[in-house]
């Protein structure tokens, strides 16, 4: 009888190979969508500090009506901002189910520690990815059994740990605002991380510990591409349709949200809640907070809702939401949305008080 051992270098090399494929497609798909785009926008925003008009009024200084053509006329803008990274994330969100051993996501993502959600947090600042963009790769990362709590911190630290974003805001709103951003984002990502990991128990660890030990943790003998179309083909059914329906609902709703209202006095904590339950369920593309946010206080938003909006406009979505919501518990949904709108109300008492 032929020994294990010996198939093992040539398992170890299947591994590595496969493994720098990934980190390939990942590196090469982050470069064209979001670093080199974010390097060069930087410099605009420095120079102009500015960063264009509010995607909610666009050029006017009031949403459109209630009505299809809102709603079609925002999916527009929104979309062409964000479907390079969608398709990103639907991509990477496959090939870290084929690409990537089970055992390897576990033993940094499957403990139920504080480590875990910080590891979470800590690989989502290069993504830069807004909760849509990266909701598919959370649902590859839930396929593959990583527990709750890293894979939520990962999916909150995306959009609210942006690098780039933080930036922006620095140099189109002030460096209060991206110290705000840094500290209560960082609030909010690691608590719901830690705090969901002592709720739902971690996934358990595989008994091996090896390069090549496990390469999958269910055999699957399909060639490689056909797995990986499967993958990508399962992944754009599960999140595509509901987050284009919603897209649509949410832009036709935009004027209910932001209404056309007098802001010379919105600085009240009236305002403060208000507007943290309308950023909460709001969708936005990367870095479109700091326009809104911009356009708002120019026409008199107080800095405390703004500040409400700088957390909660890019933390989630009613569409991000829908994406991810049956690969996680019910409660841990519900956890990442109230601890949204509690950290937008707090950050935003910080600017009113």
């Amino acid at each position: 009888m032929m020994d294990a051992s010996a198939d093992r270098p040539a398992t170890t090399r299947r591994v590595v190979w496969r493994l720098a494929l990934f980190m390939l497609i990942l590196v090469v798909g982050e470069w064209y969508v979001k670093w080199n785009p974010y390097y060069h926008k930087a410099f605009v925003a420095a120079a102009k500090h500015s960063l264009g008009p509010s995607i909610i009024s666009g050029k006017t200084d009031v949403a459109p009506a209630v009505s299809w053509s809102a709603a079609w006329h925002y999916a527009l803008a929104y979309y062409q901002a964000v479907w390079q990274a969608v398709i990103l994330g639907v991509v990477v969100g496959a090939a870290v189910q084929v690409l990537v051993p089970r055992d390897w996501l576990l033993r940094v993502f499957g403990r139920g520690r504080a480590a875990s959600a910080v590891a979470g947090a800590a690989l989502a600042v290069p993504g830069m990815m807004c909760t849509c963009c990266s909701a598919p790769i959370v649902v590859g990362l839930r396929k593959q059994q990583v527990s709750t709590g890293p894979a939520l911190a990962f999916w909150l630290g995306n959009p609210i740990l942006n690098p780039a974003t933080i930036v922006f805001a620095g140099f189109v709103l002030g460096w209060n605002f991206a110290l705000i951003r840094i500290l209560f984002g960082l609030i909010l990502v690691l608590a719901v991380g830690v705090v969901a990991n002592r709720w739902w128990p971690q996934a358990p660890l595989p008994a091996a510990a090896s390069l090549a030990v496990q390469e999958v943790t269910s055999r699957d003998d399909r060639p490689l591409v056909q797995r990986f179309v499967r993958q990508l083909g399962a992944i754009s059914l599960s999140v595509l349709p509901l987050y284009i329906v919603l897209v649509l609902v949410v832009g036709a709703m935009r004027a209910w949200l932001f209404p056309a209202i007098d802001f010379s006095h919105a600085t009240g904590l009236l305002w403060i809640v208000g507007l943290t339950l309308a950023g909460t369920v709001f969708v936005i593309p990367t870095a479109g907070e700091v326009p809104i946010i911009q356009t708002l206080m120019q026409y008199g938003l107080g800095l405390g809702p703004a500040y409400a909006l700088l957390l909660t406009l890019p933390a989630i979505s009613a569409p991000s939401m829908a994406m991810v919501w049956r690969h996680f518990p019910a409660k841990a949904m519900l956890l990442a949305a109230g601890s949204t709108v509690l950290i937008g109300i707090v950050a935003g008492l910080v600017g009113w008080l």
